[in-house]
């Protein structure tokens, strides 16, 4: 990456006659010289470092006047990048931005790649590769929960419980490394000691593993196939955890022909619920093919609603299927309609609700957290990404390798080479060792401009 260069991006979100503001960032050694050729502040403005300047940007080669903005110079290195940084604050929309990108491109700035602002504060030694990530994670957090997992990120939580436990891990491997070459100068290392402390470390990545299942369905949601007979009531729970009209409800059986979507958040958690076509055994080819499309969307779907009119009780048809659900799928068996059935809910079903009233939508809604694996109360404070995940992991196994020496009674310089390697992948997740290769790909999925 050449850092010598001065790249620009817009950095807001653009759509037509949406937002009132749309930013233009710069960062580099020429970010400066070009605001100053291309904004116009009248009156005695200073151009300083962390101060506002009103007035216009202007193109230089015909005079016209692009839009009224305020400029923000930010010198280095008190800004993201820890280069100097200038952003014209435009009007929003698409062309007066775009207009105004332009002119910057035109006077010797480059496009920035995704992320390439953020990796250039990485490389200058402004974030750790982990709050990085987390500035990303942000952007695209779905609920209130997964923006708070990037918070937490943000705020150093993952890079510190990395860091720690890799500080534990280079304690470890300075005192093998020591003995390797001048064991009979150095008081005797007590190898049971050692071994505790590997496996204290491997038993702290191991969980934070584990907890990274949870903080992805947080970032990432589930998507969530409503199931069952005809006219069950599957689009009337749809339109009740959404709360809107968003499938058709009838009491015609095979009313919805093709798979319905709705975005929700429920108890913090970003869904997707589909809701699928009744499956039954129809001769109406266009049913057909919307029964089709639902046994597509069960095979793609994180979890499983089967949805079961209570005022029939379980069938023979519910139960066939219940036995076509696809293997490893979280599913739960509803009945719906407590409202017209007499009694408890049969033994095959999980929870009860009312579609209609809305009764019992809480507690389908906690137990299908508590069937996916994500806890109900305040949870996780931090949380690895897939790729913090797969370098822990890869450390743990590792680890192991350490740990299988040592049960072997093999010497210490046996024990450091996978101790190397655990301590090699914690400083890949920071970023204290990582290649710019590994860089390249991380940033690369950032939004452009930031």
């Amino acid at each position: 990456m050449d850092s010598d260069d001065t790249i620009a991006a817009i950095a807001t979100a653009l759509a037509p006659g949406e937002g009132s503001v749309a930013i233009v960032r710069m960062s580099g050694p020429q970010a400066e010289a070009i605001g100053r050729s291309l904004f116009v502040a009248p009156g005695d403005q200073p151009w300083a470092s962390h101060r506002v300047l009103y007035g216009h940007v202007r193109d230089l080669s015909s005079g016209e006047r692009l839009d009224e903005a305020l400029l923000l110079l930010m010198k280095a290195p008190r800004s993201f990048t820890r280069e100097d940084v200038v952003e014209f604050h435009c009007h929003g929309g698409l062309v007066a931005v775009a207009r105004v990108l332009e002119l910057v491109l035109r006077c010797g700035a480059r496009l920035a790649r995704p992320g390439e602002f953020s990796q250039r504060a990485f490389l200058n030694g402004r974030l750790d590769l982990t709050r990085a990530e987390a500035i990303s994670d942000l952007i695209t957090a779905r609920s209130r929960r997964a923006a708070q997992l990037a918070v937490a990120g943000l705020d150093g939580g993952v890079q510190r419980r990395i860091s720690a436990l890799r500080e534990r891990l280079l304690d470890q491997l300075a005192e093998l490394e020591a003995r390797v070459d001048f064991e009979e100068d150095l008081p005797p290392l007590d190898p049971e000691a050692l071994v505790a402390q590997l496996e204290a470390v491997r038993g702290d990545l191991r969980q934070l593993v584990a907890e990274a299942s949870e903080g992805q369905l947080l970032r990432e949601g589930l998507r969530v196939a409503i199931v069952g007979r005809p006219n069950v009531g599957k689009s009337s729970l749809l339109n009740a955890l959404s709360r809107r009209e968003r499938a058709i409800v009838t009491e015609l059986p095979g009313t919805t022909r093709d798979l319905v979507e709705s975005e929700l958040v429920l108890q913090g958690v970003p869904l997707t619920l589909l809701d699928t076509a009744g499956i039954r055994a129809t001769d109406d080819p266009v049913e057909r093919q919307g029964i089709a499309r639902s046994r597509q969307a069960l095979a793609s779907a994180d979890a499983v609603l089967l949805l079961v009119d209570l005022s029939e009780g379980w069938t023979a048809a519910d139960a066939d299927l219940s036995a076509q659900l696809p293997a490893g799928v979280p599913a739960l068996v509803v009945g719906n309609k407590t409202d017209c059935a007499a009694g408890p809910p049969p033994a095959p079903v999980d929870v009860g609700i009312s579609a209609l009233t809305g009764s019992g939508l809480e507690d389908l809604a906690a137990a299908l957290l508590s069937r996916c694996g994500l806890s109900l109360g305040p949870g996780l404070q931090v949380a690895l990404n897939a790729r913090q995940r797969d370098l822990a992991a890869a450390a743990a196994t590792s680890l192991g390798g350490s740990l299988e020496a040592a049960a072997t009674g093999l010497p210490w310089d046996f024990w450091t080479i996978d101790l190397r390697q655990a301590v090699r992948s914690l400083g890949e997740i920071t970023g204290e060792e990582v290649s710019e290769a590994v860089l390249d790909r991380v940033f690369s999925r950032f939004c452009i401009g930031k």
